[in-house]
């Protein structure tokens, strides 16, 4: 009984956070989501049939685009970046590549975003370049459109994907990895059968932690996309601060709420499938 006390004692600090920053949040969210505007306790849904216009759904439609594929692309960047790091066997030598690795998330997120106007600027270090070696006459046009987007959302998210892959394929257990070696696989085999499926919970987390702040940015949407490209992050934005319409934005917010437990309902079926089929191969192996 005195254990139970202390271990509740001990859980009141992480408890009172959650109902201060994160509950509490979240029944203002839904309570202005349903609230008719400059009206208390007067309610309607008339806050969420805005959501379904064409120009939001047009919004929220590239939003999604955007992040899949940014979330692809660091997965495809990610992983062998993760597993060359897993493959160092001098443990400070590797410590040392992933301090290396994450040092960039150490400045401010503001200023790694304004770093890249200034590389892809017309008069930036990239169009420079490419007009001293003669590729092109006149500088290219790489801000205001969906691929500065999808860079400034690789070079920012990516450390979020290698991260988790990285603590999941150093956590295998080699008895799994000499035991199919025992057994004839090699090289492609190998790795499809073993090692991705046993780093495969990493590879969702490391897709959940880049796909979440991906879809709800609004800094790198602003700055690299310019104001044609308004993403939903940006229209949350808007909706709370320029029109002052806390109402249409929490309902908004609320939509993005949903859809983000959708995905992770998602991915949490992926990686069960995954387990099943693992276990299930490995002993037909």
């Amino acid at each position: 009984m005195l254990r139970k006390h202390l271990y509740r004692i001990r859980a009141m600090p992480y408890l009172l956070w959650t109902i201060i920053f994160t509950i509490v949040p979240l029944f203002f969210i839904i309570y202005y989501s349903f609230k008719v505007k400059d009206k208390s306790f007067v309610f309607t849904l008339d806050n969420y049939k805005k959501f379904f216009t064409p120009t939001y759904l047009k919004i929220i439609f590239v939003s999604l685009k955007l992040s899949l594929i940014s979330t692809f692309l660091c997965l495809i960047l990610g992983y062998p970046a993760g597993l060359f790091l897993s493959r160092i066997k001098a443990e400070k030598r590797r410590n040392i590549l992933v301090l290396l690795f994450i040092m960039p998330l150490w400045t401010n997120f503001l200023l790694r975003t304004y770093s890249w106007m200034s590389i892809f600027r017309e008069q930036g270090i990239i169009n420079q370049m490419l007009i001293n070696v003669g590729i092109i006459d006149s500088p290219i046009k790489f801000l205001n459109n969906n691929f500065a987007i999808i860079i400034g959302m690789i070079y920012n998210f990516l450390p979020f994907m290698v991260l988790p892959i990285y603590t999941a394929l150093i956590n295998i257990d080699k008895e799994y990895i000499e035991c199919a070696k025992d057994l004839g696989a090699k090289g492609k085999d190998l790795f499809f059968r073993v090692i991705f499926p046993l780093s495969f919970k990493g590879v969702i987390s490391g897709c959940i932690m880049v796909f979440m702040p991906s879809v709800t940015t609004f800094i790198i949407s602003d700055l690299l996309g310019g104001s044609q490209n308004m993403l939903v992050g940006n229209l949350i934005q808007r909706e709370f601060l320029q029109a002052r319409n806390w109402e249409t934005g929490s309902s908004i917010s609320l939509i993005m709420i949903f859809i983000i437990f959708v995905s992770l309902m998602i991915f949490r079926i992926f990686v069960k499938k995954s387990d099943n089929e693992f276990t299930e191969g490995f002993k037909i192996w």
